[in-house]
């Protein structure tokens, strides 16, 4: 018998501590408090000293700005490669549209009907001919007969880029092959030229005087400054030799006179 009120009372000693652990829950805190009208330990809110609030504000300032840099960092702009529109390539007639021009001017009207062509097939908008460019080489192609005989046609390939549209020639002659490769390569040349650092002029090591002028430079100058007083020294003696008496006259002098007083 005294086993069963033992095992009774272990019994309710757990229930009391289960009761015990679930009243010192905060949710159980917070609706006792409640109920009573007070403020609990975690409502209440936690006064920091100074210092500590200004870490905090730091704290949370760093963390709301954290993905912001973040956003920036990843919305990098991307280079907008250029979106070809159109490309065609046409054999361009130039005969007919030339015809009706005097010999003086062909070569000009040649240039204005294959933009007028290109104008139309590529469907620029307004019909501007300011929006064809034509390549060097092929306004080269067209005056390469001169003024009066220009190309009775010519095949072009055509790149609508940006609603402007850029012509150069579809088969390139070799001539032109050769200038286009020597121009590449001059560029090239000039794109090293440019990116090169001018080397330093070496400096010679020599000594140099409280003036600031080296010593070589002072002998060179003082050895041709020597050499020039030497030649007018020699120069005066040749004239005095000219000019006086040689032989024996050289030896005597005039007489000398007593003034009588």
């Amino acid at each position: 018998m005294a086993t069963d009120k033992d095992n009774k009372v272990e019994k309710e000693v757990k229930e009391i501590k289960k009761l015990d652990d679930v009243k010192d829950t905060p949710e159980n805190k917070k609706a006792i408090t409640k109920a009573e009208g007070k403020t609990t330990e975690v409502d209440a809110p936690k006064v920091l000293p100074p210092a500590q609030k200004a870490s905090s504000k730091e704290d949370k300032v760093s963390k709301e700005s954290k993905p912001a840099v973040e956003k920036k960092s990843k919305s990098k702009k991307v280079d907008k490669k250029e979106v070809v529109e159109l490309e065609r390539e046409y054999i361009v007639p130039l005969k007919r549209g030339v015809l009706n021009v005097p010999h003086y001017r062909r070569a000009k009207k040649a240039v204005r009907v294959l933009k007028e062509f290109m104008v139309q097939h590529m469907k620029v908008r307004d019909r501007d001919l300011n929006k064809v460019k034509i390549d060097m080489y092929l306004n080269n192609e067209l005056w390469f007969r001169g003024i009066k005989k220009p190309a009775n046609k010519i095949k072009v390939k055509a790149k609508k880029i940006g609603g402007i549209v850029y012509v150069e020639l579809a088969e390139i002659p070799e001539a032109v092959g050769y200038k286009m490769a020597w121009a590449e390569k001059r560029k090239a040349q000039n794109v090293v030229s440019k990116t090169k650092v001018p080397k330093q002029k070496k400096v010679e090591e020599e000594d140099k005087d409280k003036d600031g002028v080296n010593d070589k430079v002072e002998e060179k100058e003082d050895a041709k400054s020597g050499a020039e007083k030497a030649a007018k020294v020699q120069k005066a003696e040749v004239k005095t030799q000219k000019h006086t008496a040689q032989g024996k006259h050289a030896q005597k002098t005039m007489p000398v006179r007593k003034v009588l007083k």
